[in-house]
């Protein structure tokens, strides 16, 4: 994987999506070639279109990351990269109709613009065809050894084996005389050098995975291996690249302190993050105040009660807030006090089930996003009753108050809907990858792929 501002994107991914840009810019160039022939025009120079070839090329790719097309379910299978390449190009035409329009109009041929993202789909496709079937294979794979033999390496023997693994486990060796749980891992002691031993397996990476690593670093090994130009990794470094979130079962203070991320140089970006909160949620507040007033009628016509459901929720450093929603509960929800919600829960009412599905309930949110108590990307802010209950039970859940909690996360695009504590625990690493791992960049991918939740319905309960 490279890293980008701090986030992990695997060298595959790169490498599709660049084709995919080169092939958007190839289909809009040779739609306007067989337009303008059949109208009988001068197809013109390259230069005098650039602006166009690269605006489509820009908003079809930036669609297709929002709709999810470079998930790894749509890598694998060719009927899901069709209909969510099928919902990037509608996007992307309906952003290019506005484009046109707030610059004047005439800029886009309406021919032009369907000739391209029918030529652009069916390249895209092709490209999935030929090159998607190879990124899942070793050609795409890092070569990794693991030194150890325990339950750990045995976990990453497992993530390994899932479909979209970026690496290939290409040995194990046996750093103690415990009983191994990996059958076949070498024993150190018959190897003479390992970073010949390494060398010869053709890795590019070593892992660190011993179970108990007080007093037993083989420092002189990854010394000489570090020194052969192969790269050493921690077993808890290793597992954040590689799941994109922080593995609570391995995590300790001294990983933390000393491993990258949590960094002090955040006052520009943080003051750029609070302008685009501002803007991005006057605008919203704006544009959807109709729908929320609409809907807020429905709510009351639907159940009895307020339109509105205030609830109080902790926030940045712990500080408490208001958050207002659209009301998808009876009234009487809590009566046996606070609980998480469940499948299917009975308290939701019929038109909550909707506004949930579709995620109008949250809207109202723009608000505490404009006073600066959210912002538009976060940890889901929790109830003050539930992190009492998370903080006894959960090592850093504390830590996820260190930034200002969201309307949507990183937990939001990456988990399925749940409420437990199990649940919890899964969602709490995420927004440790979160804080830890904070940029811009971070942020607009989440913003980007918040549109795939919604549109493919993901995680909504």
């Amino acid at each position: 994987m490279i890293r980008l501002f701090k986030h992990y994107v695997p060298y595959a991914l790169l490498l599709l999506g660049a084709i995919d840009f080169l092939l958007l810019g190839v289909a809009g160039e040779a739609a306007w070639r067989l337009r303008a022939t059949q109208a009988g025009i001068h197809v013109g120079s390259l230069a005098a279109r650039a602006d166009w070839l690269l605006s489509f090329a820009i908003l079809v790719s930036t669609a297709m990351i929002g709709v999810g097309v470079y998930r790894s379910e749509a890598l694998r299978s060719p009927r899901q990269a069709a209909a969510r390449l099928f919902v990037a190009f509608l996007l992307a035409v309906a952003g290019l109709a506005l484009l046109d329009y707030i610059l004047g109009g005439g800029n886009f041929w309406r021919s032009h613009l369907a000739l391209a993202s029918l030529v652009g789909f069916a390249l895209l496709m092709l490209n999935r065809l030929l090159l998607g079937g190879l990124l899942g294979t070793a050609v795409f794979r890092r070569r990794v050894v693991v030194l150890g033999a325990g339950q750990r390496a045995d976990r990453l023997r497992r993530l390994a084996e899932r479909p979209d693994a970026g690496f290939s486990l290409v040995g194990f060796v046996k750093m103690t005389d415990q009983e191994p749980v990996i059958a076949g891992a070498v024993h150190r002691d018959s190897i003479t050098d390992l970073a010949r031993f390494v060398e010869e397996l053709r890795a590019g990476e070593v892992v660190l995975a011993i179970e108990e690593r007080r007093n037993s670093l083989p420092l002189a090994d990854l010394l000489r291996v570090k020194t052969a130009g192969v790269y050493v990794n921690d077993y808890s470094s290793f597992l954040e690249r590689e799941t994109g979130r922080v593995d609570l079962d391995t995590l300790n203070p001294s990983w933390l302190i000393f491993s990258d991320g949590f960094s002090s140089g955040r006052a520009l970006s943080g003051a750029v993050k609070r302008l685009c909160d501002i803007a991005a949620s006057l605008v919203l507040l704006v544009l959807t105040a109709p729908l929320i007033a609409l809907f807020a009628l429905l709510v009351k016509l639907d159940s009895k009660g307020p339109a509105f459901f205030r609830q109080t929720r902790v926030g940045l450093f712990g500080e408490s807030f208001e958050l207002i929603k659209l009301r998808s509960m009876r009234t009487d929800a809590e009566a046996a006090g606070a609980q998480f919600a469940q499948a299917d829960d009975p308290r939701v009412t019929r038109l909550g089930k909707f506004i949930r599905k579709v995620r109008i309930d949250e809207l109202p949110q723009a608000w505490s996003v404009l006073k600066g108590e959210m912002s538009f990307v976060g940890p889901r802010p929790e109830r003050p009753e539930f992190v009492s209950q998370l903080e006894e039970h959960l090592p850093y859940y504390a830590e996820r108050h260190m930034v200002k909690p969201g309307i949507t996360g990183w937990a939001q695009i990456n988990y399925p809907y749940g409420a437990s504590f199990e649940d919890s625990r899964h969602k709490l690493e995420y927004d440790l990858y979160y804080a830890k791992n904070y940029s811009p960049f971070l942020d607009l991918l989440i913003v980007l792929q918040t549109l795939r939740v919604v549109l493919w319905r993901e995680g909504a309960r």
